[in-house]
């Protein structure tokens, strides 16, 4: 499909009644989660087993500590990841109720594949994961199996506003949310995370900074979306899909300047978009960034509170 058409399409119906839910089915149908058991096994493989390895570097044990999810989106694979880990309590929240019972189950059955990895990268017995999975799948309807996991589902709820109180959270995180939020409110969401994180509690953010209407339109590069002006480039957006074109050193910014201390900020350039860069034509706004911010389309924020050594750009 061309990104232009998916965009005037997106645009179209975020401005319906309804139109939510035709796009949820689009999605499934023919969109990123037409393959959905691809798409969970990304989100173990590619996600939630890197959020562990960055616990790991740090020597911290993944039992026993209280998370906090910015952004549970359609199911939460991540909660259930942590929850099989032996995490004490998982809280997530989401601005909008997009959690869908059918898929966070079949998500749930598509886990069990992940057991020994989930086993081996939380240092659990693997029969301890299997049990806790038994126990799971034995419910049989959305707020059960979430209680059951110790998951404190909040929506519509605003994870830069809460009413828990300083210092009650272990780990904050978001995967694939803050590429879609205004700078100002990751402002908001880091200020809030880094109140309520105890004094050795981490955040980790995973942000992915490239053009989202590439997955659908394979004739695009991944920065495509940096060729437009914001005056050009405010017409493609949309609320369904919208793209705050950050760079990884903005979020790393906005991190510090709301109060976080940064221990990493993880960033690889594409080395297809580099060689691309030169014949690329990239709107004046984005041309004081170096070419490696440019091509680079995602990034790991590793925060903290209080002192810290120094930031490192991984690469």
């Amino acid at each position: 499909m061309h990104w232009k058409l998916k965009g005037i399409i997106q645009k179209g119906l975020s401005n319906i009644p309804g139109g939510v839910a035709v796009n949820d089915a689009l999605q499934k149908t023919i969109g990123g989660l037409s393959d959905f058991e691809a798409n969970v096994d990304m989100k173990v493989i590619q996600d939630w087993l890197v959020f562990m390895q960055h616990l790991k570097n740090l020597k911290i044990d993944p039992q026993g500590l209280d998370y906090f999810e910015v952004g549970t989106g359609w199911y939460p694979t991540l909660p259930f990841c942590f929850s099989l880990s032996g995490a004490r309590r998982v809280l997530t929240y989401d601005l909008n109720p997009y959690l869908r019972p059918d898929w966070t189950f079949r998500m749930l059955r598509r886990l069990e594949k992940h057991l020994p990895a989930i086993a081996a990268a939380s240092n659990r017995p693997i029969e301890a994961i299997r049990r806790h999975y038994r126990t799971l799948r034995a419910e049989t309807n959305l707020d059960a199996v979430l209680s059951r996991a110790r998951i404190d589902y909040r929506a519509p709820s605003d994870a830069g506003s809460t009413d828990l109180p300083a210092g009650c959270i272990d780990v904050v995180y978001s995967n694939s949310v803050l590429e879609h939020v205004p700078a100002a409110d990751i402002a908001r969401l880091m200020r809030e995370g880094n109140r309520l994180l105890r004094p050795n509690g981490i955040a980790i953010h995973s942000a992915n900074c490239g053009d989202h209407y590439a997955y659908f339109d394979r004739n695009i590069t991944a920065i495509n979306y940096l060729t437009y002006s914001d005056r050009a480039w405010s017409f493609w957006q949309n609320k369904m899909l919208y793209q705050n074109r950050l760079r990884p050193e903005d979020f790393s910014r906005i991190a510090t300047q709301a109060g976080c201390s940064l221990l990493r900020c993880c960033f690889t350039p594409k080395r297809q978009l580099m060689e691309a860069l030169p014949s690329m034509r990239i709107a004046p706004e984005f041309r004081h960034y170096s070419a490696e911010q440019i091509c680079s389309t995602s990034v790991d924020l590793v925060l903290t509170r209080g002192e810290c050594p120094p930031a490192t750009g991984d690469r």
